[in-house]
């Protein structure tokens, strides 16, 4: 980490192995450099489909519901009189959109993941491109709406994505963001073994006092953060803990022949974070 990317402080201490937190505000941060060529490599098929999860498009009926519930809060803050764009970084299949569209007058995404986007374009039939977001040429476009859903701590420089969303935003648009907790007592608890630290995939590790201080940098204001809970399927927790923690793709494989992966449950460890704010200029 070298300035920091919340304060622009450029003194750290060491919290973890190749992990900093920021001596001024707080903010955590892995110890790396990566590329947009390295970004684009890590988050492509394999990914979806062995590297982080068994099968996304399997799981497509968890993550929405998972959706439902941003959606649910998210309606809390929309006036349908003002909030009629939605644009979404970070869309990956675009199951987030296909739900969301219904609510808006357009509705649009962006992602670096090439299979992701083609099926959202040719299975759903949405507006979405395949693209850097801070490299692609949004021209004189605005968004009412602004969603980045367990996305920012991926991105190498979050802040930039913010700032550029500020500079095509208006004054009462909305940005919606889910990442990890770090201060949370979870976090706390698990220390360098809490599941959401694992670079590079994920390189920063908010707060919610320096997610605010982020976003408060850029003209927004939070108006709602609380943590928030999830859906998973048992298949998806089985092949995070049997095939990629534990090397066991036999018994994983067997569960699954006995269809004891097929079931969801709900789960919320307080250490996902839902925050939304409003741009005030």
């Amino acid at each position: 980490m070298s300035n920091c990317i919340v304060c622009n402080h450029d003194e750290k201490t060491p919290l973890y192995r190749g992990i900093d937190r920021c001596l001024s505000c707080g903010h955590v941060a892995a110890d790396l450099s990566i590329s947009s060529e390295e970004l684009f490599k890590l988050y492509q098929k394999d990914y979806f489909f062995g590297e982080e999860y068994s099968d996304y498009v399997a799981d497509k009926r968890i993550a929405q519901k998972n959706f439902a519930l941003r959606l649910k809060t998210l309606k809390q803050f929309l006036r349908p009189e003002r909030h009629r764009t939605l644009f979404e970084i970070g869309c990956a299949y675009g199951f987030f959109l296909e739900k969301a569209q219904a609510l808006f007058e357009k509705a649009q995404g962006i992602d670096i993941t090439e299979d992701g986007i083609r099926y959202a374009l040719n299975e759903l039939n949405l507006d979405v491109v395949q693209a850097d977001f801070l490299s692609h040429d949004l021209g004189d476009r605005t968004f009412d709406v602004a969603c980045m859903w367990d996305t920012i701590e991926h991105l190498p420089n979050p802040h930039l994505y913010v700032e550029k969303l500020s500079r095509h935003m208006e004054k009462g648009s909305l940005i919606a963001i889910t990442t990890g907790d770090i201060d949370s007592f979870n976090a706390r608890m698990r220390k360098e073994n809490w599941r959401l630290i694992h670079p590079p995939t994920h390189i920063h590790y908010f707060s919610q006092k320096s997610l605010a201080q982020m976003l408060n940098n850029y003209g927004f204001d939070v108006v709602y953060s609380r943590h928030c809970g999830f859906y998973r399927s048992l298949d998806n927790v089985a092949y995070n803990i049997l095939v990629l923690r534990w090397k066991q793709p036999k018994l994983y494989h067997f569960l699954k022949k006995l269809r004891l992966t097929e079931l969801d449950f709900y789960l919320n460890l307080y250490d996902i974070m839902y925050v939304i704010a409003r741009k005030r200029y």
